[in-house]
């Protein structure tokens, strides 16, 4: 019987691990992977003792981007159309759910891989590890890459690996913004677990409000964003787990989170 595409496994601590399992396809997103995904984002939205997600991949890579032999073999406009979609609601999944996703990245990260590492919350990355968005090397513009990149690292660095073609290490990836970390290959799923373990130690509530507020100001203008948060402050200050926090802090103690 063959494997799930996806692999889950789930620690005591309400951390998740999701893992890509097509490694003879350097875990391309092919339709049927990109539906796991999506299901699997549905799902954990809903779970209430979710605390993170930590998002790898097994063999060699971490993903190669779409499956292009897929996508060739059915050249038509209406199925095109359906495949991007498909991906960008995947990648909005990640950004919508109310746990912090963290990429653990080794081998290649190319195109939509790429994109799936930038639309993550956080991201660990091997050393060795390499981030491209190479399409203008086979005639096909990284345009839906193009916009979580654009969002995870500046203007011109993303223009450049998008205009070149050419693939960045993990060192320089974390020099421009698009990891948080590099360490040896034979660490990485520690320093992923580390990190999300570190944040589900957190109020779920106040993660959950401060993801969502995050991703909200950053599309508004300076004014707005400032009138939004102040809003979210303002509410956060009313939770119990804010006085709870508070008082924990100012009484130099645990604080004992309610999620409330």
């Amino acid at each position: 019987m063959d494997e799930p595409l996806l692999l889950q496994h789930r620690d005591e601590r309400g951390v998740i691990a999701l893992t890509l399992n097509r490694p003879q396809a350097l875990n391309a997103l092919s339709e049927a992977m990109l539906a796991a995904l999506g299901v699997a984002f549905d799902a954990l939205a809903k779970d209430d003792s979710l605390r993170a997600v930590v998002l790898g991949a097994s063999g060699r890579a971490f993903c190669a981007g779409h499956d292009l032999k897929e996508m060739r073999a059915q050249p038509a406009l209406e199925y095109y159309e359906r495949l991007f979609a498909q991906c960008s609601a995947v990648m909005l999944a990640i950004q919508r759910l109310p746990v912090p996703v963290i990429a653990r990245v080794h081998g290649l990260a190319t195109a939509a891989g790429c994109q799936l590492v930038a639309s993550c919350d956080l991201a660990v990355a091997a050393e060795g590890a390499r981030f491209a968005t190479p399409g203008v090397n086979i005639g096909l513009f990284c345009s839906t890459p193009m916009v979580a990149l654009s969002r995870a690292v500046p203007r011109k660095q993303a223009m450049e690996m998008l205009l070149t073609g050419e693939p960045i290490t993990a060192e320089r990836a974390q020099a421009i913004g698009l990891v948080n970390q590099v360490v040896p290959a034979g660490q990485l799923e520690q320093a992923a677990w580390v990190l999300a373990r570190k944040i589900a130690g957190k109020s779920p509530l106040i993660v959950k409000i401060g993801k969502e507020a995050f991703y909200r100001q950053a599309e508004m203008d300076v004014a707005g964003a400032y009138a939004y948060a102040s809003q979210v402050m303002t509410e956060n200050m009313l939770a119990r787990d804010a006085a709870e926090g508070i008082d924990a802090f100012i009484e130099k103690r645990e604080p004992h989170w309610q999620g409330r």
